[in-house]
């Protein structure tokens, strides 16, 4: 069985579309397509033929390629059960549990909403690959627009069982800005210094800093450690439950 080979398509200012290809059966799909010029472009560069489109959420600069993809390749839409109505050209609707066969690769679906009512996120544990949309970031998560700080905080739990290992390929180059904000809540983390030196040498080079792994969230993403005693201390609520703490880092990101 081989893993996806995924590659990097950056879009418009800040996106990531990530271009997921399953080599023994040549089954493609691309995840969250901002627009569809790129991924056509990317396709034709490595000779792929598109299968397959994974929409988490239904954010312009997620669905914007949708209806010109599937018109330029025949591909059919996969996307959230419980948003399919905003999902252009949806053709299998899918939540919480549901699996998303890519060839001899298999996903797993989560309902992780709170950045919108019906987000998911999909991972292949074959290929230590988490797809998450715009709940979890390199050190952030997504703002809620339509959800509550414990539907967040549910759903980025939902990510606790899974290997140190598992990649997190979310969908915008935050990590720099996200790294400032989270030294203002934790800034003794001995980890997140060091993560956040190495975030700004790689950006000053225009280096990506997308996928990381969970492994490096769990030990810095102060959006994943809201039950760590240091980071509760250092905004004040020692005492407080992981939703309140969650919900006061939350506040403190959307006002940084």
């Amino acid at each position: 069985m081989a893993r996806l080979r995924i590659h990097r398509i950056p879009a418009r200012t800040d996106n990531y579309l990530w271009l997921a290809h399953e080599p023994d059966t040549d089954t493609v799909a691309i995840v969250d397509p901002a627009d569809a010029e790129p991924v056509i472009a990317k396709c034709g560069e490595l000779g792929l033929h598109l299968t397959h489109i994974l929409n988490t959420h239904h954010h312009g600069d997620h669905i914007g390629g949708n209806l010109a993809l599937k018109a330029h390749y025949d591909c059919v839409i996969i996307g959230p059960a419980a948003d399919r109505d905003r999902i252009p050209g949806i053709d299998i609707a899918v939540g919480e549990d549901d699996t998303v066969a890519l060839g001899t690769e298999t996903a797993r679906v989560f309902d992780v909403p709170g950045h919108t009512r019906g987000h998911i996120a999909y991972w292949f544990a074959n290929s230590d690959a988490l797809f998450c949309g715009d709940t979890l970031f390199a050190l952030g998560c997504g703002r809620l627009f339509e959800g509550t700080p414990a539907q967040m905080w549910n759903s980025l739990s939902k990510f606790a069982p899974l290997p140190d290992s598992t990649r997190v390929y979310c969908a915008h180059e935050y990590t720099q800005a996200n790294a400032r904000f989270a030294l203002t809540v934790d800034p003794n983390n001995k980890a997140l210094r060091q993560r956040a030196a190495e975030i700004d040498r790689l950006r000053a080079k225009d280096t990506p800093t997308v996928p990381s792994t969970l492994g490096e969230e769990r030990a810095t993403n102060p959006f994943l450690r809201a039950e760590d005693a240091g980071l509760k201390a250092a905004i004040g609520l020692t005492t407080a439950d992981p939703v309140a703490v969650f919900a006061e880092t939350r506040k403190r990101k959307d006002n940084f």
